[in-house]
């Protein structure tokens, strides 16, 4: 399979098959009806726990996945285990068409262990793409990490996010608070006092109100 491991990394050796395009028959020329399926599979057969699946898209909107798991008995049988996942918000526009996703266990379905195959069924309404499917994909088993593609150098140069404090360990005493908010409202009173004193004192001579003082509209 294509796409670097990368250090550190070791992806499932497995063998993805080339997209096959279903196609309707009938009149001159067969009709796309924008549906492709690509088949994986492991090495001699043998059964892997998957943990993580990454890939590059490459102009497919919608994915759904499924995998042969053992069934009763001794036999094999497909379960769905991701349906119309949105690779393109738009179909018709760029976005999404060349990113890299990875899709993860517990967004699965079903249970992602002892899985003989991969199933990736495509689709692509839109009919200004005449080519679509996925490419580098790549599958890790448990306790493996997936690389991180094509991200800003800046990216690497931000600091985390400030962690939020705890609360519990924050919030000052309420006794403590309630006693500060009374002394300052005290406070506010004696001076509320002395401003109301010194307003009344500029019209008061020795207990009594000068009347050449006092002034009338």
């Amino acid at each position: 399979m294509s796409g670097a491991a990368g250090p550190g990394r070791s992806p499932l050796l497995c063998t993805p098959r080339p997209a096959v395009a279903l196609q309707l028959s009938g009149g001159a020329e067969a009709a796309r009806p924008g549906v492709a399926v690509i088949d994986l599979r492991f090495p001699r057969g043998a059964p892997a726990d998957v943990q993580e699946i990454v890939f590059r898209n490459f102009y497919t909107a919608f994915l759904s996945v499924r995998v042969q798991r053992p069934g009763p008995s001794g036999s094999c049988r497909w379960v769905t285990c991701l349906k119309d996942h949105c690779l393109m918000p738009c179909p018709h526009t760029e976005e999404g068409s060349q990113d890299y996703f990875s899709l993860h266990r517990h967004q699965m379905l079903c249970d992602m262990d002892q899985v003989m195959a991969v199933r990736f069924i495509l689709r692509q309404p839109s009919p200004v793409w005449l080519h679509f499917t996925i490419e580098e994909v790549q599958i890790f088993p448990p306790g493996q990490k997936s690389p991180q593609k094509d991200f800003p150098s800046w990216l690497s140069q931000l600091t985390p996010p400030e962690q939020p404090a705890s609360l519990h360990e924050e919030l000052p005493d309420p006794e403590k608070v309630s006693t500060e908010v009374q002394q300052m409202w005290v406070l506010t009173e004696v001076i509320r006092a002395r401003q109301t004193a010194a307003r009344i004192g500029r019209f008061d001579v020795d207990g009594c109100y000068d009347i050449n003082l006092l002034s009338y509209t």
